[in-house]
């Protein structure tokens, strides 16, 4: 087993069971406690992980919410993938929103340079990102910069969602789960993408298997508020025939 499938594994059983353990994990894989180690180690690197003492805990069961850039480099294959998949969701012209999130972002930069459209973002990153694109108009949405995120929330950022309509809002979520809806640890971050919602004509939700089945404090939405899941193959197919009878469609990538 490679070191890649091995930690793969390591992080769906710290998922399903709350914790792993350094020694159970070197006596099953049949490896050193230092190899172990080692995997846990570059898992929190990845912000997937917490390292505790003789093990490690997911950050979903801490409430940690993991900055940007330990987020752009996990799932990059799965998360192009999603983001290709949603350009034909696009609108001929008119305008879309763009949540903050990694999937997101590599919309962003896939956006077509034959396509007229008006992209309303409170990501920072991604204003950035299309700032100089001549067949864009690009709106920021103003408030409180969250500096995890680099997302803007509170007063200013609802009342700007408020007066504002779009065709389609392309969004991002920390957690997902038949239970519980849409997920994000922040609840400032969590009213702002519920105004999001709310300015679309259409919702679609960009978001890799690792997502699928995590609880995070504050909902944003319910299933039913979306119309589109655009996920990986990674998603057990029993899970997203449960996720699309609440309502959205399914689209694997």
């Amino acid at each position: 087993m490679y070191a890649e499938e091995r930690q793969q594994v390591i992080l769906e059983r710290a998922r399903a069971k709350g914790r792993v353990d350094v020694a159970a994990l070197a006596e099953e894989f049949a490896v050193t406690t230092e190899t172990i180690r080692r995997d846990l180690t570059t898992l929190e690197r990845h912000g997937l992980l917490r390292r505790v003492h003789g093990g490690a805990i997911p950050v979903e069961r801490l409430g940690f919410e993991p900055a940007i850039a330990a987020r752009e480099g996990v799932m990059t294959a799965e998360k192009e993938r999603i983001a290709k998949a949603a350009l034909a969701l696009l609108p001929e012209e008119g305008t879309i929103l763009l949540d903050a999130g990694t999937t997101t972002a590599k919309l962003a930069d896939l956006l077509p340079p034959d396509r007229e459209l008006t992209v309303v973002t409170h990501s920072v990153n991604i204003a950035l990102l299309l700032a100089n694109r001549p067949n864009l108009t690009v709106m920021l949405v103003g408030g409180r910069l969250r500096s995890r995120t680099l997302a803007s929330v509170d007063t200013w950022a609802l009342q700007a969602l408020r007066d504002t309509f779009v065709e389609v809002a392309f969004m991002a979520t920390n957690g997902l789960s038949l239970e519980r809806g849409l997920t994000t640890p922040d609840q400032a971050e969590a009213m702002v993408k519920t105004a999001a919602i709310g300015a679309a004509r259409r919702a679609v939700l960009l978001a890799d298997h690792t997502k699928i089945g995590n609880d995070y404090f504050a909902r944003f939405a319910d299933l039913s508020d979306i119309d589109t899941i655009i996920t990986d193959t990674g998603v057990d197919a029993a899970v997203a025939e449960e996720l699309e009878a609440a309502g959205p469609t399914v689209v694997h990538v």
